[in-house]
Order: C-alpha cells, then structure tokens, then sequence
C-alpha cells in the first residue's frame, strides 16, 4: 500500500494522516498480543496515572511481524523512503490528560514519525488525538510559544500563555475507533483530554535512514539504553522474526549500536 499523492502532499503539509478501518481485520489478534506483554512484563496498572513500556512490540512475535503489514510497512516507505529505519514502540494505559508536546522539537535533524492504534473508542473530550495542522514545521509561531524552552511564569502551557486551558486551542480532533490507524510527524504538537484510566494505545516509531552527516545525533539517541546496560539494539524476539528483507530496517542502529559498544 502506497500513499498518493494527495495523502503524501497533505502530509507534507498538516503532519498527519487518519486512516479509518485500515487494521480491522487484525485489531482482536493485536489488542490480545496487547494485553499479553503487559502479562508477561509482570508490571501492573495502578489506574492513577499513565504506564507504559518501552520498547513494547518487539518482545511479541506477533507485534514485531505487523511491522511488516504492507499497509503499515508500505505507508512508512512512502513518506520516508524505502530504506528507513524503525525505531522503537510503546505500549500504554493512559490516564486522564496529556498536555500539548511533540514527541521532537522542530530543529530536530531528521524525519521521523509515529503510527498509533487505539485499542479502544475514542472521542473529542474522551482521550481522543488532538493534533495542532501544521505544527510539524519550523518556526511556527503559534506553536513555538508552547514549547518548552520559553519562559513563562509558570512554564510554557496554554493557560499560562493565552489563558486558555489546553483542551480548548484550536486543533483537529482525530476520533478513532479500534481498527484505525493514525500517523502523524514526531514534531506535530499533539495532546488529549480526558479518556479515562485505561485507555490503551499501541505506537510504532519511525525514521529515515539518518544520513551520514547526521549521525552523532543518532548516537545521541543510543547513549541512554547503552549507559542503562540494554544488551542490544532491539529485542530477541523482533531479531529473531523479522525477515531478511525487514531487517534492512534494523540495520544501520544495530551497527551504530555495535560501534559504540566496541568505544566503551
């Protein structure tokens, strides 16, 4: 499945993508794969406040081969190239709000995106996606004001800038019923309000194949799970599933991973 080109210049433009009813045919087996990690991880839900567990996916057979979907592999290779690179996944019980953030500011290097799935209703007021359009792009002005790095009294949140709680700023609703696939740019500005204590959302990440002169930003990224002591790029599972075909997606944070495990 490739994206057309009126859904690649959209992207290009507002930073994300609705894709109703794409994965019904595999929401039940990959809500069950869902629940299933959380088992195994031995970790529990306390309902107060969101958990999640990163990296999520690659530690189920059946979550690591829908990286290979033609529908979710075919869409990721229209926006970033055939040769791009998968990243990481996580899987979360969200509670309540999530304030407006990117998941990268808009100086960040390199393209790179997410798809989410839903695994259970979702509504405006009732932990639906909300995405600023356009907010992706450098130098924003609106946007710019809610990141981080600019001084406000109390920090750089909507009531603090305009006086306006952040579920009342002008921004797209993206409704989504399990089943539904949404994707949209690391750098959109993007948050939802209210939902609950266990709303259920499974994301994979994405990004181009870094270029050469970039890739100390790519470094950058892998210092954290290095210094931690993780034993490797991605996990068993995932490595062990993947086709030779898929694995060109893996490849280049393995070897940057190696390298720099060899310098320690």
């Amino acid at each position: 499945m490739k994206l057309t080109e009126h859904q690649l210049r959209f992207y290009a433009t507002f930073g994300f993508l609705k894709f109703p009813g794409l994965l019904n045919d595999k929401i039940g087996d990959v809500t069950d794969a869902f629940e299933r990690v959380w088992i195994e991880s031995g970790l529990t839900h306390d309902f107060n406040r969101t958990s999640a567990l990163v990296p999520f996916a690659e530690s189920n057979e059946y979550l690591s081969l829908l990286l290979e979907d033609p529908r979710i592999d075919g869409v990721v290779s229209s926006i970033l190239g055939d040769d791009y690179n998968y990243y990481t996944s996580n899987g979360s019980y969200y509670v309540g709000d999530t304030d407006w953030h990117s998941d990268h500011q808009t100086n960040w290097p390199y393209h790179s995106l997410k798809i989410g799935l839903y695994l259970d209703p979702t509504r405006r007021d009732a932990g639906g996606l909300r995405v600023i359009p356009g907010s992706c792009h450098h130098g924003d002005y609106y946007t710019s004001l809610l990141d981080p790095v600019h001084e406000f009294p109390k920090g750089a949140r909507s009531d603090n800038i305009w006086g306006v709680h952040g579920s009342d700023l002008p921004a797209q609703d993206l409704e989504s019923e399990p089943g539904d696939m949404l994707l949209f740019n690391h750098k959109i500005k993007h948050s939802s309000w209210g939902g609950g204590d266990r709303r259920r959302m499974l994301t994979y990440d994405f990004e181009q194949r870094v270029p050469d002169n970039l890739l100390s930003s790519l470094r950058d990224l892998l210092k954290g799970p290095i210094e931690r002591g993780d034993a490797q790029a991605y996990g068993e599972t995932l490595l062990r599933v993947a086709t030779p075909q898929y694995r060109t997606h893996l490849e280049q944070r393995i070897v940057v991973w190696d390298e720099m495990v060899n310098e320690c």
